[in-house]
């Protein structure tokens, strides 16, 4: 007989749906459909004031595409909570900055920009640190990775990064990166390239939306799927 499982995604309705799904056919959800942005929404704060602008997010070749500029988030629609998250990135042209938010929720909660969240960190050469930005969490060697106890904070001006446990594992620009976040309960687990390159615990918030940054270089996405699981992968 094959095994059931309980997992739960909490949609944008803000209703909580629980399913019983079998063990061994876990439901994949894609992100990104290969043609438009449903599912997202954009939140550009220089939109504002300038509503003709350009968009930051655009759909090219049957890719998600963030131009960088102007600065902001593409956000879920929906939010969820314990699942594993699979993306496919890649600096196209230039090395350049960007980031995968989990467990978002507040809009423009730093530096009027940003939303409450944790940052998984795409910078190039530091894929995988964290960035704590109105969220916290915990991981071993506090101190070496995150500098004097008394600068930590999760706000403007304080030490919010978290350094990742090897910056060796991206690919060189041009290439293909595959950076896979797993959260579950209060803890988030991240692999660049299949390399183990972070791991938190007692995070601050355990659900939310995720958001991709458009923080000023031009970022290729082609695939971004989640699956809903209920532990860590060892």
């Amino acid at each position: 007989m094959l095994r059931m499982f309980l997992c739960t995604l909490i949609f944008a309705s803000h209703s909580v749906f629980t399913l019983a799904v079998h063990a061994d056919k876990q439901p994949t959800i894609q992100l990104f459909n290969g043609k438009d942005l449903s599912g997202w929404h954009v939140d550009v704060p220089y939109r504002d004031d300038h509503p003709d602008a350009k968009p930051t997010f655009i759909v090219r070749d049957h890719k998600l595409v963030s131009l960088g500029r102007p600065n902001g988030h593409l956000i879920t629609d929906a939010k969820y909570a314990n699942y594993r998250l699979e993306v496919e990135y890649r600096f196209a042209a230039k090395p350049g900055n960007c980031g995968v938010l989990v467990h978002a929720s507040t809009p423009r909660a730093l530096y009027k920009m940003f939303p409450k969240s944790i940052e998984v960190q795409m910078n190039h050469r530091h894929a995988g640190d964290f960035w704590c930005i109105v969220e916290d969490i915990t991981v071993p060697d506090m101190v070496k990775r995150r500098g004097p106890k008394e600068n930590w904070g999760i706000t403007e001006g304080k030490a919010r990064r978290i350094l990742n446990l090897t910056d060796d594992s991206e690919k060189e620009v041009g290439q293909w990166n595959a950076m896979t976040i797993e959260c579950v309960g209060g803890e988030v687990k991240v692999w660049v390239n299949g390399d183990l390159v972070n791991h938190g615990n007692q995070c601050t918030a355990t659900k939310g939306q995720i958001a991709l940054q458009a923080e000023g270089s031009e970022v290729e996405f082609r695939k971004l799927a989640l699956t809903p699981i209920q532990k860590l992968t060892d």
